[in-house]
């Protein structure tokens, strides 16, 4: 095979490689938004950048009449006497089991968003993303009893997740 020939053919392998993604997230059979709005309280993640050092970090879902989800994301930023720090984000449902949304901060992007876990009793319930960079576990009280937190880390990682990667959110209320 001449050289230019071969280099393109590696190339494209190299691109095609590349381009390989994880398998899909599922996410759990259906939500009923309803009983999903409230509060809820992130006891451990993989933080994004906006949430490192996280204390007292909770998320307030509220159902619009347009069908959107009204977010507030709290938290105490590096101690419990931190300066609190409050995000908006506008959720967008995109499936018919109300399990995917998009989670948009700046228009007109719409972050992946996607309940991978929730308990019958809507207690407990895992959001995450098909690219496994970051979750959320979190629960309707500021603690999890920790064989419920073992078992979910447990399912994540069945899921693909680094679970070394796993940082619980200090709570004091």
């Amino acid at each position: 095979m001449p050289l230019p020939r071969l280099l393109a053919v590696t190339c494209a392998a190299a691109l095609l490689a590349g381009c390989q993604s994880r398998p899909p997230m599922d996410t759990v059979d259906h939500v009923d938004l309803q009983r999903y709005m409230g509060d809820w309280y992130v006891i451990a993640n993989i933080p994004t950048f906006l949430e490192r050092d996280a204390h007292n970090a909770v998320e307030r879902y509220s159902l619009n009449d347009d069908g959107s989800i009204d977010t507030v994301f709290t938290f105490r930023k590096g101690g419990f006497d931190g300066e609190e720090k409050r995000y908006n984000p506008t959720g967008f449902v995109r499936s018919s089991n109300n399990a995917e949304w998009g989670m948009q901060f700046i228009w007109p992007i719409k972050a992946e968003f996607l309940v991978i876990y929730l308990d019958d009793d809507y207690e407990h319930t895992v959001i995450g993303r098909t690219r496994r960079d970051y979750v959320w576990i979190m629960a309707r009280k500021p603690e999890m009893p920790r064989q419920d937190y073992e078992r979910i880390l447990a399912f994540l990682d069945d899921r693909g997740y680094d679970t070394d990667e796993i940082e619980k959110v200090p709570q004091r209320w």
